[in-house]
């Protein structure tokens, strides 16, 4: 089931849209007092829809504080036709406006399409790995220690932190090093190479583990 928090203040309107919403499996809890809706545990709840006129508190207030405090899809349902209502709504974060009246069959269609994208979203960041590594500066902190390079060792690790799993050509690292010596480039590169992984614990090129060697290309951070 779907659990919806309505903060609206028109109670026939909302019930009107409890009731149709219901016949989808969507559970929809209405407040027509502001304050009440926001200690109503937010959180809990998959998405608002929120109206802009409200008693003691502007619902553009209230959407500032929910967006501020809140991961949660926001819909401004609202009567005022002031454009620049709408544009401040969601210059705030809101995520849809729709006007009053109208059809509950529209509100139904945008909730679940609000409600898709939301998901996607999140399973794309949950899906997407934290890295070990982080360029602060001059610094590269590997799993929350500084690293102690030489110039052309943070030239090196920086591009291949940036392009982390993709392969970068021996060309690309030697050219965006300025710190590396061109007379014996490929040597030198392999050289720094081998003291990165020296630093990041890996003694041998045997047990790489971070950074690979592609054969007859260059190298990636895994």
């Amino acid at each position: 089931m779907i659990n919806i928090l309505m903060i609206e203040d028109d109670p026939e309107f909302a019930e009107l849209l409890t009731e149709y919403l219901a016949q989808y499996d969507i559970k929809v809890t209405n407040y027509e007092d502001p304050f009440l809706g926001l200690s109503a545990g937010v959180k809990k709840y998959d998405l608002l829809i929120l109206d802009l006129t409200l008693p003691g508190m502007d619902g553009l207030e209230v959407c500032e504080e929910v967006i501020r405090k809140y991961d949660i899809p926001v819909i401004i349902s609202s009567a005022r036709s002031d454009i620049n209502d709408k544009v401040e709504a969601l210059a705030i974060g809101a995520d849809d406006y729709l006007p009053k009246p109208y059809d509950p069959k529209e509100m139904y269609a945008r909730i679940m399409s609000l409600l898709r994208r939301y998901e996607k979203s999140n399973t794309a960041h949950e899906q997407t790995p934290k890295s070990d590594f982080e360029i602060k500066g001059d610094t590269i902190y590997f799993k929350n220690s500084p690293l102690s390079l030489t110039p052309a060792e943070f030239e090196v690790l920086s591009l291949l932190v940036k392009h982390q799993g993709i392969t970068q050509s021996r060309e690309q690292i030697i050219n965006t090093s300025g710190n590396m010596s061109i007379d014996s480039q490929g040597k030198s590169l392999d050289v720094i190479i081998s003291k990165i992984r020296t630093k990041l614990g890996e003694k041998e090129s045997s047990d790489a583990k971070r950074i690979q060697a592609v054969r007859g290309i260059g190298y990636k951070l895994v």
